[in-house]
């Protein structure tokens, strides 16, 4: 349902057009996209099944991890299997609602990620700086408290802008250029002043995802200051080696998001195909990197992932 620039109208369906200027290449884009997706269910899966069924796994940094892979696999089930189809069967129609439904998954995925690397440099903070409290301060029940903080505080957060959303009236195209529903890009194709939808923006960029870049700036520099006071060198590269993973997820979570907000506030001077690129990346590279860090770089994690695919090839050999 296409409209005019002057009719109002209300918004039925929208169709996602994928990255504009490389439509003659979506079927090829779409290829490494969905490669990097099955990395990503696997992983992640692998990731909560080790944790959860590993009674020795159910310490405080591990069930952050877990709450890391279950937000990971929200963010890319929510946008990805959509993104799949419109490149490779031009499939971009969605209906207003889900297409908030959608917006509204995205950005919780996206501030609860924020939220849990947050308490994971807690975790490491209390771990390093007052080891002996370490059990008495993170307890399973502290740790539920926080996950249902995390929760709450990013429905909190997101819901507002979803009813500012859904209340805007539509008068120009119902086409998306775009991949998956985000904000500020529907919010463009309304009649009505979207100063607040800007400014409410900002606001949570500074409020709530600048803030937790500053907490936990705050809690690594209280760590590096404990460190660096330990008498040995064998026990400050322990104490860094235990932050070496949640430093890594860190800046691949972090620093996409900056160049890809950069990129949309700079939108003039670099190609459009290439934020909607950057747009695109930062749901999946992250996703898929986050296993592969924790199950690389810790020890234990590590160890089980090797016992699994251990026995499924001694079951396989068996079976055969």
């Amino acid at each position: 349902m296409l409209a005019d620039n002057h009719t109002i109208f209300d918004p039925v369906t929208y169709i996602l057009t994928g990255i504009p200027g490389t439509e003659e290449s979506h079927v090829w884009i779409g290829i490494p996209f969905c490669l990097m997706y099955v990395m990503t269910l696997c992983g992640n899966s692998l990731l909560l099944f080790i944790i959860l069924t590993e009674q020795s796994l159910h310490e405080p940094m591990y069930l952050f991890v877990s709450m890391l892979a279950a937000a990971d696999l929200l963010l890319s089930t929510t946008t990805v299997p959509k993104m799949l189809a419109v490149f490779w069967f031009r499939a971009g129609e969605i209906t207003f609602t889900g297409c908030l439904t959608q917006m509204f998954f995205i950005h919780v995925s996206f501030i609860a990620e924020s939220a849990i690397l947050l308490a994971m440099a807690f975790d490491r903070y209390v771990a390093i700086c007052d080891p002996l409290r370490y059990t008495t301060v993170l307890t399973k029940s502290v740790i539920g408290k926080m996950g249902l903080a995390v929760i709450t505080r990013s429905f909190c957060v997101i819901f507002p802008l979803i009813l500012l959303t859904k209340h805007l009236k539509f008068c120009r195209t119902n086409l998306l250029p775009h991949t998956y529903c985000e904000h500020m890009i529907l919010a463009r194709l309304a009649c009505d002043d979207i100063k607040i939808h800007v400014w409410y923006g900002v606001a949570v960029a500074i409020l709530v995802i600048g803030l937790d870049i500053v907490l936990i700036a705050v809690s690594y520099g209280l760590i590096l200051r404990a460190v660096f006071r330990l008498p040995s060198k064998d026990a400050r590269l322990k104490a860094l080696r235990t932050c070496g993973s949640h430093i890594c997820v860190i800046l691949m979570f972090y620093v996409p998001a900056v160049f890809s907000s950069l990129a949309h506030q700079f939108g003039h001077i670099i190609p459009g195909y290439i934020v909607n690129l950057l747009a695109n990346l930062y749901v999946l590279i992250p996703p898929m990197l986050n296993p592969i860090v924790y199950g690389v770089t810790t020890k234990e994690i590590l160890k089980r992932v090797i016992n699994v695919f251990y026995l499924c090839w001694s079951r396989s050999s068996m079976l055969s």
